[in-house]
Order: C-alpha cells, then structure tokens, then sequence
C-alpha cells in the first residue's frame, strides 16, 4: 500500500514539474497569471501580431508566434503615415484583437486582390469611426501574379511607397506568400491581435 502512494505521489510531482515547464509565461515574455485566472490558450497557439512603429508606421512588422516563440517577422504597412486610428482611408489600424473573418489566395474584391486576410469591424480608439474592410493584403492580380508595367498600380509592387494603405497591414507579395504558405503549414490564428 505504502508503494503505491509513493508511485502517486512521484506521478502528480512529475505532472506538475512538466506543467510549470510547458506552461510558463516568461519564456514568451508574458506577466504571470493571476491567482484563479483561467489557464492560457494551448503553449502551442499559433499567434499573429502587429506591430506598430509610431516613427515610421510604413515600417512596422507583422510576426508569426508558435508557443509563445517568435519564428517570422515581415515589414508590414499600414495607412498612409498617419498615427491617428481614427482616420478612415488613411490612419494606420486601431490597437485590438481583431477575428480573421476569411483568407484567400484569390480575393477577388474591388480595391483588394489575391492573396488577402479579411478582418472584422472595429471601432478607433475613440470611438469616433468604426474601420471596416480591413484586410492584411499586398498588391497582385486576383491569382496572386503581379500586374505588368502596363497593368493596374494597385496589381503590382513598386517598392517601399506600396507599404502604404488605407488603414489595412499591407505585405509585399513574397512575403504574403511566405506568411500563407508558414500558417497552412504551422496552423491558422482566429485573430489578429495589433500593438503599438
């Protein structure tokens, strides 16, 4: 009888040892949980963040988490300059957790081809203007290839000027590509959580 209880007790000590390894939130850089919190997503969440640069929001940066650890990151627009959230066609993207509605490799709307991400509505940090059609895209043909000189500017990536948006995270087509192709692979996120 006595072996047994030994045997329980070294098997709930060997679950709580490997519990606090594969669940601690400092190796992802988190703040600890509160006592009673309810327990973390699965460590092996995938998870997509934008970063915004408030000096320079033409060169922010999306990045793709496994587990709390970091594995892309890729430059990333959003609006055209301006840091004000508010701003409909032109400020960059409110702060939140914004649900991934649809992805696509052919989205075929009006402004918005390709390979895109559609996001929900939200409000701006005032609540001022609720931002709608945001979507993480590039500029490409429906099918994803890029416009001819001849073609549609908004079909085709000119260089860093295309970073520009009307509030969307916007991609360079190699790295849209690359950012399909790495959660096909790693698991799709529900949101987009977006930072400053």
């Amino acid at each position: 009888m006595r072996g047994l209880r030994n045997a329980a007790a070294l098997a709930a000590a060997a679950v709580a040892v490997t519990g606090a390894l594969t669940s601690s939130p400092a190796s992802a850089g988190a703040a600890p949980e509160k006592p009673g919190a309810r327990p973390a997503v699965s460590a092996a969440a995938t998870t997509l963040v934008f970063d915004k640069n408030r000096s320079a929001p033409l060169k922010s940066k999306l990045s793709v988490y496994k587990g709390g650890k970091l594995l892309y990151t890729y430059r990333a627009g959003s609006g055209v300059g301006s840091t004000d959230d508010c701003a409909s066609g032109r400020g960059w993207m409110p702060n939140g957790t914004w649900r991934i509605q649809l992805k696509s490799r052919k989205y075929n709307g009006k402004k918005i081809k390709g390979y895109a991400v559609w996001l929900q509505d939200m409000p701006c940090s005032k609540g001022t203007t609720k931002r709608k059609e945001m979507f993480i895209h590039s500029e490409m043909k429906r099918d994803g290839n890029q416009a001819g000189r001849r073609g549609l500017e908004s079909q085709r990536w000119d260089g860093d000027r295309d970073y520009a948006s009307n509030g969307c995270v916007k991609l360079s087509p190699p790295a849209i590509r690359n950012l399909f192709r790495q959660l096909d692979r790693l698991g799709w996120p529900t949101h987009l959580r977006v930072v400053s």
